[in-house]
């Protein structure tokens, strides 16, 4: 749990209460995302403490009110902590981020007031219209992997902005990132013919690399001449990097594409894009950004992983409990690339 003097602890709190519109899960793993120290220090947004953090998780229905007929008891679900109220108005509970500008709204600050708390406790009241079914998931032989999941349809609502992927050559930018290797594995998956994958960790793109004779690296230069040359030419560079002291290599991944290439804008960098006009226009280029998922893409995203085309056994998996709050953070601070930390209640 979250407090007002930005710390976090763990803390016995009441069984969640089921109400209209409701589902209680039991969690079974949660993704810690490496950025959370940062969410509690106040680096990410304000958050509405005090409350109990987690922004998704992969559980099993307990319960669900009367309203509810797309999950029943016993289900195992996707909770996707985007809650769309339409328009601009989307949160994601239990966390930072709004949809829309991302300035939030009186309707935003209501929303995050009636569904409040996250998914990092042993049990969690999740709105209805956060649940996807996970159709077999039940079967999968190492659950917590699938709390990575949501990273891969963040990833997957991205690339498919550009459609179809295969055949194609994709690059991805901040590669070495957790976002960013979703991203790969997802292209990979997709039928990409190439998948370049680049970044500033080398140790990280060599492992990437590993994944098979279809992935190409290129490790960061800071010379956007040098590093749009050794991204491309390809067809879709999605670019998930996060906060940058420049906007260098975005611009060098919008350089590398080919006539009527796309980029998509799935990161955090927070810096303008200088795009040139006639560019743009001649060479017939899309530029696009993807903010979270959809329902649809989770479902596309499972059947991968079901199927066996994304082997989520690529993921190294490092889990951790609720005993030691601090210590999970730590951990999920210096996880990178394909390493990820799922908190198991």
């Amino acid at each position: 749990m979250a407090e007002h003097d930005d710390d976090v602890r763990l803390s016995e709190v009441p069984t969640p209460t089921l109400r209209g519109g409701g589902v209680v899960v039991e969690v079974l793993a949660a993704h810690l995302p490496a950025y959370t120290k940062m969410v509690v220090k106040g680096n990410r947004g304000a958050l509405p403490v005090p409350l109990i953090l987690g922004p998704s998780c992969v559980g099993r229905v307990t319960d669900v009110a009367p309203d509810v007929f797309h999950v029943a008891p016993g289900d195992i679900v996707l909770d996707t902590a985007l809650l769309d109220a339409g328009g601009d108005d989307q949160i994601l509970v239990g966390w930072v981020g709004l949809g829309g500008p991302g300035g939030g709204s009186d309707r935003t600050d209501h929303m995050r007031t009636v569904w409040h708390d996250g998914v990092f406790a042993e049990q969690a009241l999740c709105a209805k219209e956060t649940m996807v079914k996970l159709p077999g998931a039940e079967h999968h032989p190492e659950p917590a992997h699938l709390a990575f999941l949501p990273w891969l349809c963040i990833a997957a609502s991205g690339l498919h902005t550009a459609g179809p992927l295969a055949g194609r050559d994709v690059a991805v930018i901040g590669a070495t990132g957790q976002l960013g290797g979703a991203a790969v594995l997802v292209a990979l998956a997709e039928g990409a013919a190439t998948v370049t994958a680049v970044g500033r960790n080398k140790a990280a793109l060599d492992r990437l690399a590993e994944l098979g004779p279809r992935v190409r690296t290129h490790q960061l230069t800071g010379d956007r001449a040098t590093d749009a040359a050794g991204i491309g030419p390809v067809d879709v560079a999605l670019d998930a990097l996060g906060a940058t002291p420049t906007a260098d290599a975005t611009m060098a991944a919008y350089d590398s594409l080919r006539r009527g290439g796309s980029l998509t804008l799935i990161g955090g960098v927070r810096q303008n894009l200088t795009i040139p006009y006639g560019d743009l226009m001649h060479r017939r280029l899309t530029v696009r950004g993807s903010w979270m998922s959809d329902n649809e893409t989770v479902a596309t995203v499972w059947n991968l992983v079901r199927s066996g085309l994304l082997d989520l056994s690529a993921v190294e998996l490092l889990t951790v409990g609720l005993d030691d709050p601090a210590a999970a953070l730590d951990l999920a601070e210096r996880t990178t690339g394909l390493s990820f930390v799922a908190l198991v209640p």
